[in-house]
């Protein structure tokens, strides 16, 4: 250690060995390191994921928006490859980056906006940081106009993070009846759970993006109401300022889980810049006490256009991987009411 005295103010500088020697006298210390992948709590109801110190995406559950949502979801350029609304029809402004949704619950609209319909955060139960992965995991209620819970949804993210500044966005959605217990079904529609509304310049119609599917279809007609392993939108980026203004090719490939129902579902996409599994595209599905609803879906987000060959090879990591449980923390597990593992039953 090194003291040095500039007038009457005292500058002290450690020694890598004598901070390691510091903590090494106090045995219950430890020297800390940041974890490659971290969530961080922000003021306004957000939560930060960040891989490597740097944002790859948020999530907002503020009260003033009528479902939560993640935005912006960066692309390895620090781009966003999602938007906040449609580029041409102010009606769609339900269209928030990331969310989940679904038109027909109960009779209820929960995609649309003005339905007096909300999904809110109950509470959360963990943010966890980690070398391989980082995770929230909430709580969410679906509420009628009337305050009634028709819904309750455990919703766990994590963000993998991949070479180049590419990562995995993976969503575990797990939907039970409210509190009143009773069964709810989810009406026939192409709209719902889960969807992605990409920025304007990945959109076909508005930017120079393309659609493309793991049965081989390139364009909306090719790709809507077909059933498929996965679907991806990609496209150019605009990255840089002034005369290092340049344009890059990014994308999502957006992936369906083999043990979600119905499995490989149908698709809603549109040339205008979205795209979502529709696990209810030909029929409704019933939510009971005894019979919840788990769906399991990934984003992909890569450097590039679409790429078959690796989205095969994460596809097979995803299938394999075993789902999340929550429970509660044990006394040895100190400081934490809850605990997200990966469970051995499926």
């Amino acid at each position: 250690m090194v003291v040095i005295l500039r007038s009457a103010v005292v500058v002290i500088f450690w020694s890598a060995a004598g901070l390691l020697s510091a903590f090494a006298a106090d045995p219950e210390s430890k020297v800390w390191q940041p974890s490659r992948c971290e969530v961080v709590p922000l003021a306004g109801h957000q939560v930060s994921l960040r891989v490597d110190g740097a944002e790859r995406l948020r999530w907002h559950h503020g009260p003033q928006y009528p479902r939560p949502f993640f935005f912006p979801l960066l692309g390895p350029s620090g781009e966003p490859l999602t938007r906040m609304g449609h580029p041409g029809a102010e009606n769609h402004d339900h269209h928030r980056s990331v969310w989940f949704a679904h038109h027909d619950v109960g009779g209820l609209d929960f995609w649309a906006d003005g339905r007096q319909t909300q999904i809110r955060q109950k509470h959360w139960y963990g943010y966890f940081g980690g070398e391989q992965e980082g995770i929230i995991a909430t709580k969410l209620g679906w509420y009628a106009p009337d305050g009634r819970e028709l819904l309750e949804q455990d919703m766990i993210a994590a963000i993998l993070p991949r070479d180049d500044g590419q990562y995995e966005l993976e969503l575990q959605i797990d939907l039970r009846p409210g509190l009143a217990g009773e069964t709810v079904n989810l009406g026939k529609t192409n709209f719902g759970l889960l969807a992605v509304r990409v920025a304007e310049s990945l959109s076909v119609h508005f930017g120079g993006g393309k659609l493309t599917n793991s049965e081989g279809g390139s364009k909306e007609s090719e790709i809507f109401g077909r059933a498929a392993k996965w679907v991806d939108y990609s496209g150019p980026v605009a990255v840089g300022v002034g005369e290092q203004r340049r344009v890059l090719v990014e994308g999502i490939t957006y992936f369906d889980h083999p043990d979600n129902p119905r499995y490989p579902n149908r698709w809603h996409v549109r040339e205008d810049g979205w795209m979502g599994a529709s696990l209810c595209f030909d029929e409704g599905h019933s939510v009971s006490a005894t019979q919840g609803l788990r769906l399991r879906y990934l984003l992909w987000v890569h450097r590039g256009g679409a790429d078959p060959s690796g989205a095969e090879a994460i596809r097979a990591e995803f299938a394999a991987r075993p789902p999340w449980l929550i429970r509660k923390a044990r006394p040895d597990e100190r400081h934490r009411q809850y605990v997200v593992e990966r469970s051995s039953q499926p």
